[in-house]
């Protein structure tokens, strides 16, 4: 029996241990930094499949690596498992069903830790089976989504030691995640004002609420006078209370500023400062500022891709069974007609460069896209970028919902334990795992990831975009 054949054997045989993994996952959806229940779970599945496992690291007590084996080269396997609020939703359903947990898997995030998980322990299954020297460790890495956990994990050291990096996500297509991404920063800005009577006495009061408006409205005009590739988020999470009738004397609004490089981002986060401190002196408040967190722009490394590919190749995609197109149709059919028509900008967010023609008639994808080395740039952010400025990283993503499905939607979440998801998680992890084997198989290729790693490296030096004491913290604590 191959080395390879062992992994894919031991995923086949272990399919339904890791189905039952990720449905856990997904029916008790927490979200960031305070994924307890997955966390502890997911930890404790580590240590039964064999990995010595340490808690906490990175000073995130919901964050944890699960190690097996000895020596070079150490292949790492990011897993996510955090959820997002507001998108509770019944698992297998066509039409908008939510829970009474507000909380749901719209990002896929049970099946991207899942399968990263499996893929590990494909991995492990190799090296015990070939008493072979190197090391697997699986991190459980939570606050994705808003919190960059892996960016303060990075800052903190986590991921020293490394040799690479491999991860994947869920998504309507099988493709090499070859773009790079958008830097970010967060950050809440805080009013404080003088409460008076609205009617009586609005002289005496000076509105934080107002200071808050006056922000936005001047961070609107700004966006004329940046790069095209930025964005400007806001949410107003303080209002200042329900009383008309007083002048609201707290009020608080968190940006998140993205751009394709981390300088880019400060640059403009110093423009967006001046305009609130702009809107405090109109108003008369007074203002103070919390960094929430931020992350770096993916680098791809390229040789570690073109491997991953070929083993996403060497995986393969089964024909969807009847059932899972019926299924697809009818999301399909709850999308608008505007998601509908944008369905491919969806999928060349993950890599695919195609037009779409393969797809026609279809509900799902029957295909893998060929490889294209990208210098386009993804709409979004990821903390894995931080990771990736410190270990030849690559990503990948397997087709896990319907065509056009957008992510951090209610039809994603229910498509989150399906059984073509489940396919695609599988798909994922045998293609992490073969790739993992082939860097602890040749030495040459290793060496070629980690010349081309220290080139862009030799040239662009890292320093964390979150300042040393910003602490992690939960959604809507800042």
């Amino acid at each position: 029996m191959s080395d390879k054949t062992i992994a894919k054997k031991y995923l086949a045989d272990q399919k339904g241990y890791f189905e039952e993994v990720s449905e856990y996952i997904y029916r008790h959806p927490e979200t960031r930094f305070e994924e307890y229940t997955s966390a502890k779970y997911l930890a404790e599945q580590c240590e039964q499949q064999g990995f010595t496992v340490e808690r906490g690291i990175g000073g995130i007590e919901t964050a944890f690596v699960g190690t097996f084996g000895s020596g070079s080269p150490v292949i790492g396997f990011l897993g996510e498992f955090d959820a997002l609020s507001g998108l509770s939703q019944e698992p297998n359903k066509t039409a908008y069903e939510p829970w009474e947990n507000d909380v749901g898997h719209g990002c896929g995030h049970n099946l991207l830790g899942t399968g990263a998980f499996a893929a590990a322990c494909a991995t492990k299954k190799y090296l015990e089976e070939n008493n072979l020297p190197g090391t697997v460790k699986f991190f459980g890495c939570p606050g994705e989504e808003g919190g960059s956990g892996k960016t303060f994990m990075v800052r903190e050291g986590v991921f020293d030691g490394v040799d690479v990096a491999l991860c994947w996500h869920p998504s309507p297509t099988n493709s090499i995640m070859s773009l790079s991404s958008l830097a970010n920063y967060q950050v809440y800005f805080r009013f404080r004002g003088t409460p008076s009577h609205a009617a009586n006495s609005p002289h005496l009061g000076r509105s934080a609420l107002d200071a808050v408006e006056l922000m936005n409205t001047g961070v609107n005009y700004l966006r004329e006078h940046v790069i095209p590739e930025a964005r400007m988020h806001y949410a107003v999470t303080n209002t200042g209370g329900i009383s008309p009738n007083v002048v609201q004397a707290d009020a608080e609004v968190l940006y998140l500023i993205r751009a394709p490089k981390v300088n880019q981002v400060d640059d403009i986060f110093k423009r967006v400062c001046k305009i609130a401190e702009g809107a405090a002196l109109m108003t008369e408040t007074e203002l103070s500022m919390e960094f929430d967190k931020a992350c770096s722009n993916y680098i791809p490394n390229r040789h570690l891709e073109r491997i991953l590919y070929e083993n996403l190749e060497e995986a393969g995609i089964e024909e969807p069974t009847e059932e899972e197109k019926t299924f697809a149709k009818g999301i399909w059919e709850s999308l608008s007609a505007g998601e509908q028509e944008a369905y491919l900008g969806v999928m060349k967010g993950f890599g695919y460069e195609g037009d779409g023609e393969e797809f026609n008639g279809k509900y799902l994808s029957d295909v893998i896209s060929p490889y294209v080395e990208s210098d386009k740039i993804l709409a979004g952010s990821t903390d894995v970028a931080d990771v990736s400025w410190v270990v030849p990283t690559a990503q990948l993503s397997a087709s896990t919902s319907t065509l056009g499905t957008p992510l951090h939607t209610w039809q994603m979440t229910s498509q989150g334990i399906s059984s073509y998801a489940h396919k695609g998680m599988l798909r994922a992890a045998e293609s992490m795992a073969l790739t993992g084997i082939d860097v602890l198989n040749d030495k040459d290729k290793l060496a070629e990831i980690k010349q081309e790693f220290e080139a862009f490296k030799a040239k662009n030096p890292y320093t964390c975009p979150i300042p040393k004491d910003v602490k992690p913290s939960p959604l809507n604590q800042g």
